[in-house]
Protein backbone atom coordinates (compact mmCIF):
# COMPACT_ATOMS: atom_id res chain seq x y z
CA UNK A 1 0.00 0.00 0.00
CA UNK A 2 2.74 2.21 -0.23
CA UNK A 3 2.28 3.16 -3.66
CA UNK A 4 -1.33 4.59 -2.79
CA UNK A 5 0.23 8.24 -2.78
CA UNK A 6 1.91 7.66 -6.27
CA UNK A 7 -1.30 5.87 -7.55
CA UNK A 8 -3.16 8.93 -6.20
CA UNK A 9 -1.27 11.55 -8.23
CA UNK A 10 -0.95 9.72 -11.26
CA UNK A 11 -4.83 8.45 -11.35
CA UNK A 12 -5.42 12.82 -10.87
CA UNK A 13 -3.45 13.49 -13.87
CA UNK A 14 -5.28 11.27 -16.12
CA UNK A 15 -8.54 12.10 -14.90
CA UNK A 16 -7.73 15.90 -15.43
CA UNK A 17 -6.02 14.74 -18.98
CA UNK A 18 -9.03 13.16 -20.23
CA UNK A 19 -11.04 16.79 -20.06
CA UNK A 20 -13.19 16.06 -16.53
CA UNK A 21 -13.35 19.33 -14.38
CA UNK A 22 -10.21 20.12 -12.43
CA UNK A 23 -12.21 20.93 -8.62
CA UNK A 24 -14.42 17.80 -9.28
CA UNK A 25 -11.78 15.58 -10.79
CA UNK A 26 -9.17 16.21 -7.23
CA UNK A 27 -11.90 15.70 -4.83
CA UNK A 28 -14.02 12.74 -6.48
CA UNK A 29 -10.81 10.65 -7.66
CA UNK A 30 -9.42 11.47 -4.07
CA UNK A 31 -12.51 10.46 -2.84
CA UNK A 32 -12.81 7.08 -4.33
CA UNK A 33 -9.11 6.06 -3.97
CA UNK A 34 -9.53 7.00 0.11
CA UNK A 35 -13.01 4.67 -0.06
CA UNK A 36 -10.48 1.57 -1.53
CA UNK A 37 -8.22 2.60 1.16
CA UNK A 38 -10.71 2.22 3.71
CA UNK A 39 -12.00 -0.87 2.93
CA UNK A 40 -8.11 -2.41 2.83
CA UNK A 41 -7.66 -0.96 5.83
CA UNK A 42 -4.46 1.22 5.03
CA UNK A 43 -6.26 4.40 5.41
CA UNK A 44 -8.13 6.30 8.17
CA UNK A 45 -11.21 8.41 7.82
CA UNK A 46 -10.48 10.73 10.41
CA UNK A 47 -8.26 12.79 8.38
CA UNK A 48 -11.73 13.81 6.10
CA UNK A 49 -12.97 15.44 9.35
CA UNK A 50 -10.46 18.12 8.76
CA UNK A 51 -12.36 18.88 5.61
CA UNK A 52 -14.74 21.39 7.45
CA UNK A 53 -12.24 22.94 8.66
CA UNK A 54 -10.41 23.59 5.83
CA UNK A 55 -12.99 24.94 3.82
CA UNK A 56 -13.90 27.27 6.32
CA UNK A 57 -10.38 28.69 6.43
CA UNK A 58 -10.32 28.68 2.66
CA UNK A 59 -14.21 30.89 2.56
CA UNK A 60 -12.83 32.82 5.64
CA UNK A 61 -9.19 33.62 3.98
CA UNK A 62 -8.74 37.41 3.97
CA UNK A 63 -5.38 37.50 1.33
CA UNK A 64 -7.89 35.37 -1.08
CA UNK A 65 -10.65 38.18 -1.48
CA UNK A 66 -8.26 39.60 -3.26
CA UNK A 67 -8.32 37.13 -5.74
CA UNK A 68 -11.97 38.22 -7.22
CA UNK A 69 -11.59 41.61 -7.18
CA UNK A 70 -8.54 41.60 -9.51
CA UNK A 71 -10.39 39.18 -11.67
CA UNK A 72 -13.00 41.72 -11.89
CA UNK A 73 -10.51 44.39 -12.67
CA UNK A 74 -8.48 42.79 -15.23
CA UNK A 75 -11.93 41.26 -16.71
CA UNK A 76 -13.47 45.79 -16.92
CA UNK A 77 -10.21 46.71 -18.66
CA UNK A 78 -10.16 43.70 -21.04
CA UNK A 79 -14.02 44.47 -22.04
CA UNK A 80 -13.42 48.63 -22.00
CA UNK A 81 -11.41 48.28 -24.84
CA UNK A 82 -8.32 50.27 -22.88
CA UNK A 83 -5.64 47.44 -23.81
CA UNK A 84 -7.07 48.57 -27.46
CA UNK A 85 -6.07 51.76 -26.80
CA UNK A 86 -3.15 51.53 -25.29
CA UNK A 87 -1.49 49.32 -28.39
CA UNK A 88 -2.75 52.08 -31.04
CA UNK A 89 -0.78 54.86 -28.86
CA UNK A 90 2.26 52.89 -28.35
CA UNK A 91 2.25 51.80 -32.01
CA UNK A 92 1.95 55.18 -33.03
CA UNK A 93 5.01 56.30 -30.72
CA UNK A 94 7.30 53.50 -31.52
CA UNK A 95 6.09 52.27 -35.16
CA UNK A 96 8.39 54.73 -37.00
CA UNK A 97 11.72 52.34 -35.58
CA UNK A 98 12.08 48.66 -37.12
CA UNK A 99 10.74 46.65 -34.78
CA UNK A 100 8.94 49.22 -32.98
CA UNK A 101 5.25 47.79 -33.38
CA UNK A 102 6.61 44.31 -31.57
CA UNK A 103 8.27 46.70 -28.88
CA UNK A 104 5.06 48.12 -28.31
CA UNK A 105 3.02 44.69 -28.32
CA UNK A 106 5.49 43.89 -25.52
CA UNK A 107 5.04 47.27 -23.35
CA UNK A 108 1.14 47.08 -23.74
CA UNK A 109 1.41 42.69 -22.79
CA UNK A 110 3.68 43.74 -19.61
CA UNK A 111 0.46 46.29 -18.30
CA UNK A 112 -2.15 44.18 -19.58
CA UNK A 113 -0.50 41.47 -17.54
CA UNK A 114 -0.21 44.00 -14.74
CA UNK A 115 -3.73 44.68 -15.01
CA UNK A 116 -5.41 40.99 -15.85
CA UNK A 117 -2.85 39.02 -13.96
CA UNK A 118 -4.54 35.98 -15.98
CA UNK A 119 -2.85 34.48 -19.09
CA UNK A 120 -5.22 33.41 -21.02
CA UNK A 121 -7.02 36.64 -20.98
CA UNK A 122 -4.15 38.35 -21.68
CA UNK A 123 -2.64 35.91 -24.81
CA UNK A 124 -6.06 35.91 -26.11
CA UNK A 125 -6.77 39.57 -25.48
CA UNK A 126 -2.92 40.74 -27.00
CA UNK A 127 -3.79 37.81 -29.84
CA UNK A 128 -7.42 39.92 -31.04
CA UNK A 129 -5.48 43.32 -31.09
CA UNK A 130 -1.98 42.65 -31.98
CA UNK A 131 -1.40 39.95 -33.90
CA UNK A 132 -3.41 41.73 -36.83
CA UNK A 133 -1.72 44.54 -36.31
CA UNK A 134 1.68 42.92 -36.88
CA UNK A 135 0.62 40.88 -39.75
CA UNK A 136 -0.70 43.46 -41.47
CA UNK A 137 2.22 45.99 -41.12
CA UNK A 138 4.80 42.92 -42.65
CA UNK A 139 6.04 41.14 -39.74
CA UNK A 140 7.63 37.70 -39.74
CA UNK A 141 4.19 35.52 -38.76
CA UNK A 142 6.43 33.52 -36.03
CA UNK A 143 8.13 36.32 -34.98
CA UNK A 144 4.56 38.11 -34.49
CA UNK A 145 3.29 34.83 -32.78
CA UNK A 146 5.61 34.16 -31.04
CA UNK A 147 5.84 37.75 -29.41
CA UNK A 148 2.09 37.93 -28.68
CA UNK A 149 2.12 34.17 -27.06
CA UNK A 150 5.79 35.40 -24.62
CA UNK A 151 4.28 38.94 -23.52
CA UNK A 152 0.87 37.17 -22.70
CA UNK A 153 2.96 34.75 -20.42
CA UNK A 154 4.16 37.63 -18.64
CA UNK A 155 0.67 37.72 -16.48
CA UNK A 156 2.33 34.96 -14.31
CA UNK A 157 5.26 36.90 -13.12
CA UNK A 158 4.43 40.48 -12.82
CA UNK A 159 2.40 41.75 -9.93
CA UNK A 160 -0.36 41.54 -8.72
CA UNK A 161 -0.83 37.96 -10.44
CA UNK A 162 -3.03 36.28 -9.58
CA UNK A 163 -1.03 33.22 -9.61
CA UNK A 164 1.68 34.68 -7.23
CA UNK A 165 -1.58 35.58 -4.71
CA UNK A 166 -2.23 31.81 -4.88
CA UNK A 167 1.23 30.84 -4.80
CA UNK A 168 1.96 33.65 -1.87
CA UNK A 169 -1.02 32.17 -0.03
CA UNK A 170 0.21 28.65 -0.42
CA UNK A 171 3.76 28.92 0.51
CA UNK A 172 3.25 31.37 3.49
CA UNK A 173 1.49 28.39 4.77
CA UNK A 174 4.34 25.72 3.62
CA UNK A 175 6.77 28.16 5.23
CA UNK A 176 5.15 27.65 8.58
CA UNK A 177 4.71 23.95 8.20
CA UNK A 178 9.11 24.08 7.48
CA UNK A 179 9.48 25.73 10.24
CA UNK A 180 7.49 24.05 12.96
CA UNK A 181 8.74 20.79 11.80
CA UNK A 182 12.56 22.23 12.54
CA UNK A 183 11.36 23.13 15.89
CA UNK A 184 10.62 26.73 15.46
CA UNK A 185 7.55 27.54 17.29
CA UNK A 186 7.00 31.40 16.59
CA UNK A 187 8.30 31.16 12.79
CA UNK A 188 8.56 34.26 10.23
CA UNK A 189 6.08 34.77 7.92
CA UNK A 190 5.97 35.04 3.90
CA UNK A 191 3.44 37.32 2.60
CA UNK A 192 2.00 37.76 -1.02
CA UNK A 193 3.00 41.20 -0.99
CA UNK A 194 6.83 39.46 -0.48
CA UNK A 195 6.49 37.25 -3.72
CA UNK A 196 4.71 40.59 -5.48
CA UNK A 197 7.71 43.02 -4.63
CA UNK A 198 10.51 39.80 -5.29
CA UNK A 199 8.56 39.07 -8.62
CA UNK A 200 9.41 43.06 -9.82
CA UNK A 201 12.57 42.47 -11.05
CA UNK A 202 12.67 39.07 -12.65
CA UNK A 203 9.54 40.54 -14.42
CA UNK A 204 11.02 43.67 -15.83
CA UNK A 205 14.29 41.59 -16.54
CA UNK A 206 12.33 39.65 -18.85
CA UNK A 207 10.52 42.45 -20.64
CA UNK A 208 13.89 44.06 -21.06
CA UNK A 209 15.17 40.68 -22.76
CA UNK A 210 12.10 40.72 -24.84
CA UNK A 211 12.43 44.23 -26.25
CA UNK A 212 15.96 43.44 -27.07
CA UNK A 213 15.59 40.34 -28.39
CA UNK A 214 12.99 41.92 -30.54
CA UNK A 215 15.18 45.41 -31.56
CA UNK A 216 18.10 42.21 -32.05
CA UNK A 217 15.85 40.73 -34.85
CA UNK A 218 14.81 43.87 -36.21
CA UNK A 219 18.44 44.49 -36.80
CA UNK A 220 19.75 41.31 -38.29
CA UNK A 221 16.42 40.89 -40.28
CA UNK A 222 14.47 43.90 -41.14
CA UNK A 223 12.42 42.33 -43.71
CA UNK A 224 10.70 40.61 -40.31
CA UNK A 225 10.25 43.79 -38.35
CA UNK A 226 9.50 46.46 -40.14
CA UNK A 227 9.11 50.45 -39.54
CA UNK A 228 5.26 51.80 -39.26
CA UNK A 229 5.61 54.96 -40.83
CA UNK A 230 2.07 56.08 -40.38
CA UNK A 231 2.63 58.05 -37.53
CA UNK A 232 1.21 61.87 -37.54
CA UNK A 233 2.83 64.47 -36.63
CA UNK A 234 4.58 64.84 -33.36
CA UNK A 235 2.68 68.16 -32.28
CA UNK A 236 0.96 68.99 -29.14
CA UNK A 237 -2.51 67.30 -30.24
CA UNK A 238 -0.56 63.83 -30.34
CA UNK A 239 1.38 64.37 -27.16
CA UNK A 240 -1.95 65.27 -25.59
CA UNK A 241 -3.57 61.54 -27.70
CA UNK A 242 -0.56 59.57 -26.65
CA UNK A 243 -1.02 61.15 -22.57
CA UNK A 244 -5.02 60.62 -22.31
CA UNK A 245 -4.34 56.77 -23.59
CA UNK A 246 -1.40 56.08 -21.45
CA UNK A 247 -1.52 57.80 -18.18
CA UNK A 248 -4.79 56.88 -16.65
CA UNK A 249 -4.28 53.18 -17.12
CA UNK A 250 -0.55 53.15 -16.18
CA UNK A 251 -1.93 55.50 -12.91
CA UNK A 252 -4.46 52.75 -12.20
CA UNK A 253 -1.16 50.00 -12.00
CA UNK A 254 1.18 52.28 -10.04
CA UNK A 255 -1.57 53.02 -7.19
CA UNK A 256 -2.31 49.36 -7.21
CA UNK A 257 0.85 48.22 -7.10
CA UNK A 258 2.62 51.91 -5.37
CA UNK A 259 -0.08 51.06 -1.92
CA UNK A 260 1.24 47.08 -1.39
CA UNK A 261 5.17 48.45 -2.16
CA UNK A 262 4.59 51.15 0.50
CA UNK A 263 2.52 49.42 2.59
CA UNK A 264 0.04 51.66 2.70
CA UNK A 265 -2.28 49.16 1.76
CA UNK A 266 -2.65 44.85 2.04
CA UNK A 267 -2.93 43.20 -1.64
CA UNK A 268 -6.88 43.05 -0.38
CA UNK A 269 -7.31 46.72 -0.18
CA UNK A 270 -5.03 47.54 -3.12
CA UNK A 271 -7.21 44.99 -5.43
CA UNK A 272 -10.25 46.59 -4.13
CA UNK A 273 -8.71 50.23 -5.53
CA UNK A 274 -8.15 48.30 -8.40
CA UNK A 275 -11.80 47.33 -9.24
CA UNK A 276 -12.72 50.74 -8.28
CA UNK A 277 -10.36 52.24 -10.71
CA UNK A 278 -10.97 49.68 -13.62
CA UNK A 279 -15.10 50.62 -13.43
CA UNK A 280 -14.08 54.40 -13.53
CA UNK A 281 -11.56 54.68 -16.55
CA UNK A 282 -14.43 52.24 -18.09
CA UNK A 283 -16.62 55.29 -17.07
CA UNK A 284 -14.32 57.71 -18.03
CA UNK A 285 -13.53 56.39 -21.80
CA UNK A 286 -17.81 56.27 -22.31
CA UNK A 287 -17.35 52.00 -22.31
CA UNK A 288 -19.59 51.18 -18.92
CA UNK A 289 -22.94 50.30 -19.63
CA UNK A 290 -25.37 47.87 -17.54
CA UNK A 291 -24.85 45.16 -20.31
CA UNK A 292 -21.26 45.34 -20.16
CA UNK A 293 -21.01 45.32 -16.38
CA UNK A 294 -23.17 42.20 -16.23
CA UNK A 295 -20.70 40.80 -18.28
CA UNK A 296 -17.91 41.65 -16.18
CA UNK A 297 -19.79 40.14 -13.34
CA UNK A 298 -20.64 37.19 -14.81
CA UNK A 299 -16.77 36.37 -15.88
CA UNK A 300 -15.51 37.59 -12.53
CA UNK A 301 -18.70 34.80 -11.12
CA UNK A 302 -17.19 32.13 -13.27
CA UNK A 303 -13.53 32.81 -12.54
CA UNK A 304 -13.89 32.99 -8.75
CA UNK A 305 -16.08 30.20 -8.40
CA UNK A 306 -13.99 27.92 -10.56
CA UNK A 307 -10.68 28.89 -8.65
CA UNK A 308 -12.64 28.23 -4.87
CA UNK A 309 -13.84 24.94 -6.01
CA UNK A 310 -10.54 24.24 -7.44
CA UNK A 311 -9.11 25.15 -3.36
CA UNK A 312 -12.06 22.94 -2.13
CA UNK A 313 -10.95 20.02 -4.29
CA UNK A 314 -7.02 20.26 -3.42
CA UNK A 315 -8.31 20.45 0.17
CA UNK A 316 -9.69 16.65 0.07
CA UNK A 317 -6.43 15.96 -2.05
CA UNK A 318 -3.85 17.38 0.26
CA UNK A 319 -6.00 15.33 3.25
CA UNK A 320 -6.30 12.21 1.52
CA UNK A 321 -2.32 11.81 -0.05
CA UNK A 322 -1.14 12.69 3.74
CA UNK A 323 -3.52 10.02 5.03
CA UNK A 324 -1.43 7.52 3.05
CA UNK A 325 1.46 8.89 4.09
CA UNK A 326 2.78 10.66 0.68
CA UNK A 327 4.10 13.63 2.11
CA UNK A 328 6.13 11.47 4.51
CA UNK A 329 7.56 9.28 1.74
CA UNK A 330 7.99 12.56 -0.63
CA UNK A 331 10.47 14.13 1.98
CA UNK A 332 12.17 10.36 3.00
CA UNK A 333 12.57 10.85 -0.88
CA UNK A 334 14.37 13.73 -1.10
CA UNK A 335 16.47 13.31 1.55
CA UNK A 336 17.88 10.09 -0.33
CA UNK A 337 18.32 12.44 -3.17
CA UNK A 338 21.64 13.16 -4.35
CA UNK A 339 22.65 16.65 -4.46
CA UNK A 340 20.69 17.39 -1.28
CA UNK A 341 19.14 20.28 -1.53
CA UNK A 342 19.98 21.21 -5.33
CA UNK A 343 19.13 17.58 -6.35
CA UNK A 344 15.78 17.85 -4.54
CA UNK A 345 15.09 21.43 -6.16
CA UNK A 346 16.18 20.70 -9.56
CA UNK A 347 13.86 17.54 -9.87
CA UNK A 348 11.02 19.65 -7.90
CA UNK A 349 11.77 22.26 -11.47
CA UNK A 350 11.93 19.39 -14.08
CA UNK A 351 8.75 17.92 -12.49
CA UNK A 352 6.60 21.24 -12.34
CA UNK A 353 7.81 22.16 -15.79
CA UNK A 354 6.30 19.06 -17.35
CA UNK A 355 3.53 18.98 -15.39
CA UNK A 356 2.85 22.78 -16.57
CA UNK A 357 1.79 20.95 -20.07
CA UNK A 358 -1.32 19.30 -18.64
CA UNK A 359 -2.08 21.30 -15.26
CA UNK A 360 -3.09 24.93 -14.85
CA UNK A 361 -1.59 27.25 -12.57
CA UNK A 362 -4.18 26.84 -10.17
CA UNK A 363 -3.93 23.01 -10.14
CA UNK A 364 -0.42 22.82 -9.57
CA UNK A 365 -0.27 25.44 -7.07
CA UNK A 366 -2.46 23.59 -4.96
CA UNK A 367 -1.43 19.95 -5.74
CA UNK A 368 1.74 19.76 -6.12
CA UNK A 369 3.46 22.84 -4.16
CA UNK A 370 1.53 21.77 -1.07
CA UNK A 371 3.55 18.24 -0.56
CA UNK A 372 7.09 19.85 -1.99
CA UNK A 373 7.83 23.02 -0.91
CA UNK A 374 7.61 22.03 2.96
CA UNK A 375 10.38 20.07 2.62
CA UNK A 376 12.29 22.18 0.20
CA UNK A 377 11.76 24.90 2.54
CA UNK A 378 12.75 22.95 5.92
CA UNK A 379 16.01 22.50 3.79
CA UNK A 380 16.67 26.06 4.10
CA UNK A 381 15.90 27.51 0.72
CA UNK A 382 14.16 30.77 0.68
CA UNK A 383 10.29 30.80 0.42
CA UNK A 384 10.47 34.44 -1.87
CA UNK A 385 12.71 32.52 -4.22
CA UNK A 386 11.47 29.48 -4.46
CA UNK A 387 7.83 31.57 -5.26
CA UNK A 388 9.64 32.90 -8.55
CA UNK A 389 11.53 30.35 -9.63
CA UNK A 390 8.04 28.35 -9.90
CA UNK A 391 6.38 31.14 -11.17
CA UNK A 392 8.81 31.55 -14.11
CA UNK A 393 9.29 27.96 -14.70
CA UNK A 394 5.37 27.22 -15.46
CA UNK A 395 5.61 30.17 -17.28
CA UNK A 396 8.22 28.59 -19.64
CA UNK A 397 6.27 25.30 -19.43
CA UNK A 398 3.02 27.62 -20.50
CA UNK A 399 5.01 28.69 -23.93
CA UNK A 400 6.55 25.19 -24.33
CA UNK A 401 5.63 23.20 -27.81
CA UNK A 402 3.72 20.91 -28.25
CA UNK A 403 1.38 21.14 -25.45
CA UNK A 404 1.67 24.87 -23.95
CA UNK A 405 -1.65 26.45 -22.49
CA UNK A 406 -0.41 30.20 -24.50
CA UNK A 407 -0.30 28.17 -27.72
CA UNK A 408 -3.48 26.82 -27.48
CA UNK A 409 -5.13 30.12 -26.10
CA UNK A 410 -3.73 31.74 -29.03
CA UNK A 411 -4.30 29.30 -31.49
CA UNK A 412 -7.93 30.04 -30.82
CA UNK A 413 -7.84 33.11 -32.17
CA UNK A 414 -5.35 33.28 -34.49
CA UNK A 415 -6.41 33.65 -38.23
CA UNK A 416 -6.54 30.47 -40.13
CA UNK A 417 -3.82 31.36 -42.45
CA UNK A 418 -1.09 31.38 -39.74
CA UNK A 419 0.21 27.79 -39.05
CA UNK A 420 0.56 26.20 -36.04
CA UNK A 421 4.20 25.73 -36.78
CA UNK A 422 4.80 28.91 -37.07
CA UNK A 423 3.93 29.64 -33.74
CA UNK A 424 6.03 27.00 -32.45
CA UNK A 425 9.01 28.80 -34.15
CA UNK A 426 8.09 31.66 -33.12
CA UNK A 427 8.11 31.12 -29.19
CA UNK A 428 11.26 29.08 -29.03
CA UNK A 429 13.56 32.00 -28.74
CA UNK A 430 11.42 33.27 -26.05
CA UNK A 431 11.69 30.15 -24.11
CA UNK A 432 15.24 30.11 -24.29
CA UNK A 433 15.38 34.08 -22.38
CA UNK A 434 12.72 32.13 -19.82
CA UNK A 435 15.17 29.53 -19.28
CA UNK A 436 17.78 32.10 -19.44
CA UNK A 437 16.31 34.01 -16.54
CA UNK A 438 15.64 30.85 -14.37
CA UNK A 439 19.28 30.08 -14.96
CA UNK A 440 20.61 33.72 -14.04
CA UNK A 441 17.90 33.65 -10.98
CA UNK A 442 19.52 30.27 -9.75
CA UNK A 443 22.91 31.65 -9.87
CA UNK A 444 21.93 34.99 -8.48
CA UNK A 445 19.09 34.82 -5.79
CA UNK A 446 19.42 38.24 -4.92
CA UNK A 447 17.23 39.20 -8.08
CA UNK A 448 14.35 38.08 -5.87
CA UNK A 449 15.15 38.37 -2.53
CA UNK A 450 17.17 41.47 -2.28
CA UNK A 451 14.23 44.15 -2.55
CA UNK A 452 11.99 42.18 -0.40
CA UNK A 453 14.79 42.22 2.02
CA UNK A 454 15.35 45.52 1.38
CA UNK A 455 11.41 47.01 1.64
CA UNK A 456 10.67 44.76 4.59
CA UNK A 457 13.77 43.72 5.94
Amino acid sequence: MEWMPLVLFVLVCLVLMLGFPVAFSLAGTSLIVAGFGYLAGSFDGAFLSALPNRIFGILSNQILIAVPLFVFMGIMLEKSRIAERLLHNMALLFGPLRGGLGISVIIVGMLMAASTGIIGATVVTMGLISLPAMLKNGYSPSLAAGNVCATGTLGQIIPPSTALIILGDVLSSAYQQAQLSMGIFSPDTVSVADLFVGALIPGLLLVVFYMLYMGFTAWLKPQAAPAVVDRPQLDRKFALQLLAGLLPPLALILAVLGSILTGIATPTEAAAVGAMGASILAVAYGQLSFTRLKEVMDGTLKVTSMIFMIFIGAAVFSLVFRGFGGDEQVQALFEAMPGGKIGAMLVVMLVIFLLGFILDFIEITFVVVPIVAPILLAMGIDPVWLGIMIAINLQTSFLTPPFGFALFYLRGVAPKELPTSAIYRGVAPFIAIQVGMLILLSFIPELATWLPTKLYG
